[in-house]
């Protein structure tokens, strides 16, 4: 799952503008630099559209995942980081949804930035196949230990039986 980024543009995964396949997406160019000190990648980041991002990092691996805060999804990713970039790619799964739709996949990038309270993801994501680019950004949130495995695709709307009723 994990294709790596450089400088912005795709390494290995994605056609050429010109060769027949999708330009790879128009990213903001960034050079990583140092992570903030006394700041680390692990950790729950929220956003209020996708909700608690957990974030957890092995050397220069990292993986997460989150669950849409109106609970219509949740989403996987896998990438590198190197100081305070990260370079990803991502699969979002959706709820009761089956075949080509049920599933949406891409790439994108963080940037660690330190702010007032905590430090901040600011990022962009592209769909696979697309140019454009939107937003991601997220702020750390303070003493939460990331626990990627306590977001499934366990549907969450599922109402728990009483007996023979539904509650």
């Amino acid at each position: 799952m994990a294709v790596a980024l450089a400088g912005g543009a795709l390494a290995g995964g994605g056609a050429l503008a010109g060769c027949g396949g999708p330009a790879a997406p128009k990213f903001p160019v960034v050079v990583a630099g140092e992570l903030p000190a006394g700041e680390s990648w692990p950790g729950v980041y929220y956003n209020e559209v996708y909700g608690n991002l957990n974030i957890e990092q092995q050397g220069d691996n990292v993986v997460g995942r989150w669950k849409r805060t109106n609970e219509s999804g949740w989403g996987e990713l896998s990438g590198t980081v190197e100081g305070n970039v990260m370079h990803f790619t991502w699969t979002e799964h959706k709820y009761g949804a089956i075949g080509p739709s049920a599933d949406i996949k891409g790439t994108g990038q963080f940037v660690y930035q330190k702010g007032e309270a905590a430090g901040e993801l600011k990022g962009v994501y592209a769909l696979d196949g697309e140019q454009s680019v939107a937003n991601w950004n997220c702020v750390k949130q303070i003493g939460k230990k990331a626990d990627i495995n306590s977001i499934t695709g366990d549907n969450p709307t599922d109402a728990p039986t009483k007996g023979d009723k539904w509650q």
